[in-house]
């Protein structure tokens, strides 16, 4: 079985998207197992259900109006530069509202239902295709894999849209009584999903170079300052290396193919630029033409 992993990561989630349809559409690789952690959550049930072009669409043409009820900061573009400040006046609106969390996500939630249909749902399962999605549990301090074949489609998309929030900013979303969150916090590169799910080669797409020499720009609100501090501990805590140490597999060889990014694409994720993700796509597509994977070999425990 063939398995497709994508890592998290907001906005560069088009870059996947370019790389996948290069893997798909032009190598002909047909993948049984598609596991993905945040915006790879979002990505990977459009490409199981052979929807590129609506994945294209939607890594090309959304903002944060698809996303956000109540955004929690305003993008300014200085010199050609983006910047975020701080949305006083929504931040407060949250609050009063009672939500949890800085910002609202229902439209992301909407978003999903529209670019990822019952009908698509039914598709992947008529197709025999496993679809998982992370999520972190807040209420027990872990992550959980969801699979597609366990769950009806309207709880399956509240999986997704789980998987996708990145808290403080954006919703806390309760399920059985249960706080979730971004499944990115707990496990970013979910490559062991995709071997429990029986994957024997799996194709992983990491949104972040091997290693990053940039450096971050200096923080200039407290949004910005949290997006800093959350983005470093993703790089600390998910790198591939660090995902690479902890698997293992029961019974088969598994081959693991690992594409990264040329270089840091943005320092921030969370802003939904489409002129800038069409050229990720198109970057994406491109990079995986000519790109060499570091393959490994997990042997199995036995």
């Amino acid at each position: 079985m063939r398995g497709l992993v994508i890592s998290g990561g907001g906005s560069k989630g088009a870059f996947a998207g370019g790389m996948a349809e290069y893997f798909i559409d032009d190598l002909g690789i047909k993948y049984d197992v598609f596991t993905g952690s945040s915006t790879g959550s979002l990505l990977i049930p459009m490409l199981a259900s052979d929807n590129i072009q609506k994945a294209k669409e939607v890594y090309t043409s959304i903002t944060e109006k698809d996303i956000f009820t109540l955004n929690p900061y305003k993008i300014k573009v200085k010199k050609g530069v983006l910047k975020i400040k701080m949305n006083h006046i929504n931040i407060l609106r949250s609050f009063l509202r009672g939500n949890k969390t800085f910002g609202s996500t229902l439209k992301l939630r909407k978003t999903i239902q529209r670019f990822f249909t019952e009908e698509d749902f039914n598709q992947v399962k008529e197709g025999n295709r496993n679809v998982v999605v992370t999520v972190s549990n807040i209420s027990r301090n872990k992550g959980e894999f969801k699979s597609i074949n366990d769950f009806d489609y309207e709880d399956f998309c509240d999986w997704i849209w789980a998987s996708a929030n990145f808290l403080p900013f954006m919703s806390l979303v309760t399920k059985n009584g249960m706080e979730y969150g971004d499944g990115g916090f707990s496990n970013n590169i979910p490559i062991q999903s995709a071997i429990d799910a029986g994957a024997t080669e799996i194709d992983v797409i990491v949104l972040n170079p091997i290693e990053s020499l940039s450096n971050r720009m200096k923080s200039t609100n407290v949004i910005n300052l949290l997006f800093n501090v959350f983005d470093y501990l993703l790089d600390q805590s998910t790198s591939s290396r660090f995902e690479l140490s902890k698997l293992n597999s029961k019974k088969n060889k598994i081959k693991i193919n690992i594409y990264h990014t040329p270089h840091k694409l943005t320092e921030n994720s969370l802003i939904f630029n489409q002129k800038r993700m069409k050229l990720w796509w198109e970057q994406g597509r491109e990079h995986a033409k000519k790109l060499k994977s570091d393959s490994i070999i997990i042997e199995p425990d036995i």
